[in-house]
């Protein structure tokens, strides 16, 4: 035997651990696009809750009748939800840079106006104009947003920003609202938009990129005529069913008509050659249950919101100012909420991200049954809104990601227009459905004084909080798991 062939073998040396990737980073021009789009989105959110702490002076300034001052706010709401679907398809048609330029000019424009109004009539006008321009600018920014990231890390900080603004502005608004009409007028409500949108519009030529299809789709007319009018139909439903009840006749015949159309809209859909929402998008499991997700997170927060002003005003005695100044923690909530959301999804997936932020919510939530009549209480409404803000946004972010990944580009403008659609039609669901349950109690009891409202408050608080924890378990078991790369 040979010397050689006694001679034990050598492991051979072991490879050199591979260098470990980098974190990705955003370009000088992804942060200025950022920037500038975060900028818009937050303009816009603050345009739903910054009037609402000033109509009594609204109404009291141009002669508007006290039953009718809820149109300022459903007019709005109704042109945003009714025809953010439509928009995020024309968006497509027309190429989303050009839509998000004459939304934001339109929105500028509608402030102006709103902002000299002199009759009611005006100022009604410059509502619904305000909604069309929040429908076209919403979903247009959001497809701009996702394909100026690419699917992962980048993509996931930047939805989480988004999201954290977003919930930070309706916030801002309420406080700004109040802070505006105190100091100045409630026509600066309207004017603070008009140098943003502006600045905006002098900007974003030359900063965003263009995004649309490579092949121009045709516009579906009759699955447009059929969701937009399904949509306006039950948000005006729901809109009236908080003011005149759930059982009158315009409420109810405008919530079947509505629910009619969006049925019919499915049907339509399928036979369309080239459908509004294609078929194999409603059945994608990401867009459906991340929707739902997405649904659930609004529809229970800016719900707390309203029930929780409730207690501030008509149990605690707050002024709208102080009510506002009392939600600026849970505006802080959603920020930090926001910042970490993007980083939760990459690291645990979307998945265990909502479940675990609806997990804290519906505690924090849960929380606040406990409030009495004092005014010590207000530490734990300051303490749980706070964690049920950083779980919301937990939520929300996680929904973005979800309901806009693993799609190509062609189909972001679909897919954000979706999401913005769940967007609105839940912050106008949640509060004339909590409003239908606290004021359910407090007919119960007899008792529209401060006992009756915190009993009815706490009834609403926990059906809110149940309807988190159902969310977060319908995403546990309905969603899979996408983990950022």
């Amino acid at each position: 035997m040979s010397a050689s062939s006694r001679t034990p073998s050598r492991p051979a040396p072991a490879a050199p651990p591979a260098p470990a990737m980098p974190p990705a980073r955003m370009t000088g021009r992804q942060k200025l696009v950022l920037t500038l789009l975060l900028g818009a989105q937050f303009m816009i959110a603050v345009d739903f809750s910054i009037l609402n702490v000033a109509l009594p002076v609204v109404g009291a300034g141009l002669g508007f009748a006290l039953q009718d001052l809820q149109w300022i706010a459903t007019a709005f709401a109704l042109a945003a939800a009714g025809f953010t679907l439509l928009f995020g398809r024309v968006a497509d048609l027309v190429g989303r840079k050009r839509l998000f330029l004459a939304g934001m000019a339109v929105l500028g424009l509608s402030s102006l106006l709103g902002g000299l109004a002199t009759s009611p009539e005006v100022l009604l006008t410059a509502r619904v104009l305000q909604g069309l321009a929040t429908a076209a600018v919403t979903p247009a920014g959001l497809a701009l947003l996702t394909t100026a990231f690419k699917e992962g890390p980048l993509r996931e900080r930047a939805l989480g920003l988004n999201g954290a603004l977003m919930s930070a502005g309706f916030t801002a608004g309420a406080i700004l609202g109040g802070l505006l009409t105190d100091l100045l007028s409630w026509r600066w409500a309207f004017l603070v938009n008009v140098p943003v949108a502006a600045l905006v519009v002098a900007l974003a030529p030359a900063v965003i990129a263009d995004s649309r299809p490579a092949e121009r789709p045709r516009l579906d007319v009759p699955g447009a005529a059929a969701v937009t009018g399904g949509l306006l139909l039950l948000v005006y439903g729901l809109t009236q069913a908080g003011a005149t009840g759930w059982t009158t006749p315009a409420t109810l015949v405008a919530l079947l008509a509505g629910l009619a159309l969006l049925v019919a809209f499915r049907s339509v859909e399928k036979r369309a050659a080239a459908p509004l929402v294609p078929v194999h998008i409603l059945k994608r499991r990401s867009v459906v249950w991340g929707n739902v997700t997405g649904l659930i997170a609004f529809v229970t927060e800016t719900s707390l919101v309203f029930l929780l002003t409730l207690y501030l005003q008509e149990v605690l005695g707050y002024t709208p100012f102080a009510t506002g100044l009392a939600f600026g923690v849970l505006g802080v909530g959603t920020v930090i909420g926001g910042m970490l959301g993007g980083r939760a999804v990459g690291r645990y997936g979307n998945r265990r991200t909502i479940v675990a932020g609806g997990a804290v919510q519906a505690l924090a939530t849960l929380s606040l049954v406990a409030l009495g009549t004092s005014g010590g209480w207000i530490w734990l409404l300051l303490a749980a809104t706070f964690a049920g803000g950083v779980g919301n946004m937990l939520m929300i972010v996680g929904f973005m990601v979800t309901a806009t990944s693993g799609l190509p580009d062609e189909e972001q403008g679909l897919a954000t227009g979706l999401a913005t659609m769940t967007q609105q039609v839940g912050i106008t669901l949640g509060i004339p459905v909590m409003s239908a349950v606290a004021t359910a109690r407090m007919t119960a009891l007899g008792d529209t004084g401060p006992a009756g409202v915190l009993s009815g408050v706490s009834v609403a608080v926990l059906v809110n909080s149940a309807l988190v924890l159902a969310g977060a378990v319908l995403a546990g078991i309905f969603l899979k798991e996408r983990r950022g790369r």
